[in-house]
């Protein structure tokens, strides 16, 4: 199974990816591995949730926001690859979280993420992480996620 039908069996489907907010690409290619901008929550052009994970959020629903996070951060790779099946492995993941202060559960959220890679790219999409809690992020949203991969 293609990780693009992995995607249409969870019932998802890979979003086009939108123009930069800024002055920089989506992505970037150098040799062998690419590079994802940071990926925000947005389904069909907007955000899901905003705010704070801890205050207006509960863990899994910002989890649930990182995997849409991913969703996106894979429509990136594609659009640079042209094919998932040439991902070779998921690198590095790092999730933001923006999140109360006494927020701790940031490894949860970023759960969210890394379990919907491993889903649809199997153990290609088992990566090494970060997850950081941050005061804001773009837009007010909850969370952001960038990845690297190397690929074919």
């Amino acid at each position: 199974m293609t990780p693009e039908q992995k995607i249409a069996e969870l019932g998802l489907t890979l979003p086009e990816v939108p123009a930069p907010a800024g002055a920089y690409v989506p992505a970037v290619r150098t040799g062998n591995l690419v590079y994802t901008s940071g990926q925000v929550p947005f389904v069909d052009g907007k955000l899901q949730r905003t705010g704070k994970v801890g205050a207006d959020l509960t863990t899994e629903e910002g989890a649930e926001q990182a995997r849409i996070c991913a969703l996106n951060a894979l429509a990136v790779l594609k659009a640079e690859v042209g094919d998932l099946r040439k991902v070779v492995r998921v690198v590095k993941v790092v999730v933001f979280v923006a999140s109360d202060p006494a927020f701790t559960e940031h490894p949860k959220v970023g759960n969210g993420a890394s379990e919907l890679l491993a889903e649809v790219l199997g153990e290609p999409g088992r990566h090494a992480r970060s997850a950081v809690g941050v005061a804001a992020l773009p837009l007010d949203a909850p969370v952001e996620v960038e990845l690297i991969a190397e690929v074919a």
